[in-house]
């Protein structure tokens, strides 16, 4: 699953896996082609995740800006310059 699939995924959805696939790393018992493509998942699944988080830092980063803008207009009563 790469592209547009993972694209596609939730935060929730893409950190669930994430952890199942660093269970199953941490768990041992697989080939070394099985774990190599484990760990090529376990990336992809968390640059999904960091897209995620980076995208929820950008939306509080402009809301809190947009409070700050409203209080500074609010206590200079609304006054242009």
């Amino acid at each position: 699953m790469t592209g547009k699939v993972d694209e596609a995924l939730s935060y929730e959805q893409a950190r669930d896996e994430l952890v199942e696939v660093v269970r199953r790393l941490e768990a041992g018992g697989t080939t070394l082609e099985e774990s190599l493509a484990l760990w090529e998942r376990g990336e992809e699944l968390a640059r999904v995740c960091r897209r995620w988080l980076e995208g929820a830092r950008a939306r509080l980063d402009a809301a809190l800006a947009e409070e700050e803008d409203e209080e500074g207009t609010a206590k200079d009563g609304g006054r242009a310059g």
